[in-house]
């Protein structure tokens, strides 16, 4: 996992920025029920899509591990977050109508745990909110996926899809549509992604491997159009109801 202390002062730089954030806080507010009145956004980072998560009503705040990404996040959330690990949350039981969980899942192997302590802090009726498949959204059918696709497994994947939803239903969570968003600024270049793969970005489905990531390297090098993006992908939203 990357080191979010040291991530804190370019993060926002480097994901996608304003454009990215603001679509996943519209796909999250599509999915929370026009009653809910209380939402903690999980791992909430710099609190970008935090302060866009906006609807008359509905109280938003976030939480999150890394003390140098909230001090970014209380600039644009004064009040609102805390610093909190997201498998013991400070808050007693039933106490929100909805939980979101973006880009959060896929960084850990605890996500069994995180989805437990959603369902322990949500009313009947409260939702969990979560990205899942993250990794294989960013298969875009591009020619860099064309070299990455044999390395690429889903198989170990912590933010699959059918996990989650296993790990919802044993906490009395059911499944309910979702819906899909938009990735800005966050279709990959060639020059960038070798960038990427050596630095250890893509340690959720790449093996520390250093002589398959210089293979790799070379044959992304050889790429034509070394700094187009290609394109976004296309990130999933998965919607859990916490039953009676």
């Amino acid at each position: 996992m990357l080191d979010y202390e040291t991530e804190a002062a370019h993060y926002d730089r480097t994901r996608g920025g304003v454009p990215r954030a603001g679509a996943a806080a519209e796909a999250v507010l599509r999915l929370v029920p026009s009653g809910a009145r209380t939402l903690l956004d999980l791992a909430c980072g710099t609190g970008l899509v935090t302060e866009r998560l906006t609807r008359p009503g509905l109280r938003v705040y976030g939480a999150d591990a890394a003390h140098a990404m909230l001090r970014v996040a209380y600039g644009r959330a004064p009040g609102r977050v805390v610093r909190a690990d997201a498998r013991r949350l400070p808050l007693p039981d039933a106490s929100l109508d909805a939980v979101s969980a973006v880009w959060l899942l896929h960084l850990v192997p605890f996500a069994a745990e995180i989805v437990a302590e959603a369902a322990r802090v949500l009313r009947p009726g409260g939702v969990l909110i979560a990205t899942v498949d993250k990794d294989a959204a960013h298969d875009v059918g591009s020619d860099i996926d064309t070299i990455l696709r044999p390395y690429r497994s889903a198989g170990a994947a912590s933010d699959r899809a059918d996990l989650i939803t296993r790990y919802a239903a044993a906490h009395g969570l059911a499944p309910a549509p979702g819906t899909h968003f938009t990735g800005h600024g966050q279709g990959g270049t060639p020059r960038d992604t070798v960038r990427k793969l050596r630095a250890g970005y893509f340690a959720s489905w790449f093996p520390a491997d250093a002589a398959a990531a210089e293979t790799l390297a070379t044959a992304l090098a050889a790429l034509p159009d070394q700094d187009r993006p290609r394109a976004d992908p296309r990130y999933r939203l998965a919607r859990f109801v916490r039953q009676d």
